[in-house]
């Protein structure tokens, strides 16, 4: 039975279309069902001809651009013998599949079932091989691309034969742009993507890498951190609800210890073990990492440690700290922030940064020391902290060269 059969080239204006050239698709269409594939070529709106589907003009460029196009429909129609030829059904998938390079018949692999498969095997994993917050970031991830599919493929799964470098450019600008995602963020995404994209090519799904030839660069951020007077202020300011207390003494705990807020959720009275100083020393391994780290423990975190001994909470389950839920602490810290009149977005995270900066780069004690402590699997990573130093260092030795200038000017005036 004869089919119906279109085939158009067009124009496909992208999200936020100003001016330049656009890119150029090819649908084909058979009994009104059609796919879309791009032809890798773009072309400046007004040299198109929509009714000849072509650019317009004579000259010697713009006729080798039009035999471009005249090859892509001379294989399309190649592709419909072939299905013919072969007693294979013609249908638009059938064609899009042979331009592809898919052996017809041949088994597919979709995209998001790879992923839930991933998933799935990261969340039985959970514990032993991974952390709790890395099958999150994946399962966010997963959600991100789910949506990205639905928004420009209008598809809930697509073939991962149709993952090429247009594809990894245009999820990249749609996690940008509709997700108004940072650029570490974007980049984190496209990281734990590529990951799934890896395993495809491992199996040899993929006959070659999509993210060939894309960068993913993480830039630096600045690591905020409390100076000493923050510090102090928000050590002795007088809380009166006691909610605001217990979160304020564990975040402290942790801008003396160290130790980041999942590391301090989990840890164990039977953590804590009597050095080879006779001291009392913090023996941990980050869930992050899991690198083991073991930490003295300072005056003020023994003293919140106690302050806590007959809590009902610590007591039950052999906890150091009652500590409460992340977006409870961090939602309690803004209003703790507030009342002390620090101007910073407190959150969690700002303890160990203070942690590495304030309390222990700051009063001498060696980058290598502070590396250890905090767990860090390398020294680069540290050594971010440092350059926060360097500036507080660079601050004051300014602050000084002002004050010699000032005293040098009263001298030569006297």
């Amino acid at each position: 039975m004869e089919k119906s059969f279109g085939l158009l080239f067009f124009l496909r204006k992208p999200k936020r279309y100003c001016n330049g050239e656009i890119p150029i698709y090819m649908r084909v269409t058979v009994d009104g069902i059609a796919i879309e594939l791009s032809t890798r070529r773009k072309c400046d709106p007004e040299k198109w001809s929509v009714n000849a589907a072509r650019m317009n003009g004579k000259t010697e460029p713009v006729k080798l651009f039009n035999a471009y196009l005249d090859t892509l429909q001379q294989k399309v129609f190649e592709a419909k013998r072939k299905l013919m030829e072969v007693d294979k059904e013609v249908t638009a998938e059938n064609i899009k599949n042979i331009l592809m390079g898919i052996e017809i018949g041949k088994e597919k692999h979709m995209l998001m079932e790879v992923f839930v498969h991933h998933n799935e095997q990261m969340k039985a994993l959970v514990g032993t091989e991974f952390a709790e917050g890395t099958l999150e970031r994946y399962q966010t991830s997963f959600r991100h691309t789910q949506s990205f599919l639905k928004a420009r493929y209008k598809v809930n799964d697509i073939d991962i034969i149709r993952l090429d470098h247009e594809f990894i450019a245009e999820y990249e600008y749609w996690l940008r742009s509709t997700r108004k995602c940072g650029h570490n963020s974007t980049m984190k995404y496209l990281s734990n993507f590529k990951k799934i994209v890896n395993r495809c090519l491992r199996n040899g799904w993929l006959p070659k890498d999509p993210f060939m030839g894309f960068k993913i660069t993480k830039r630096e951020v600045d690591r905020t951190a409390l100076t000493e007077t923050e510090l102090d202020m928000l050590a002795t300011k007088e809380l009166h609800v006691e909610r605001l207390r217990i979160v304020r003494d564990i975040f402290l705990f942790s801008c003396y210890s160290g130790l980041a807020y999942a590391d301090v959720k989990k840890l164990k009275r039977s953590d804590i073990f009597i050095g080879i100083d006779g001291n009392q020393w913090l023996f941990s391994k980050r869930q992050k990492t899991d690198v083991s780290a073991r930490i003295p423990l300072l005056p003020v975190a023994l003293d919140i440690m106690k302050k806590y001994n007959d809590h009902i909470q610590c007591k039950l389950g052999d906890f150091v700290l009652p500590v409460l839920s992340n977006q409870k602490m961090n939602a309690y810290l803004k209003e703790i922030a507030d009342l002390c009149g620090i101007g910073k977005k407190l959150t969690y995270h700002i303890a160990r940064h203070t942690f590495a900066t304030t309390v222990t780069l700051s009063n001498g004690v060696p980058i290598e020391t502070v590396s250890k402590m905090l767990g860090h699997r390398n020294l680069k990573t540290t050594q971010h902290y440092a350059k926060i130093v360097d500036r507080k260092i660079s601050e004051d030795m300014n602050a000084l060269r002002n004050k010699l200038n000032k005293n040098m000017e009263c001298e030569l005036k006297a």
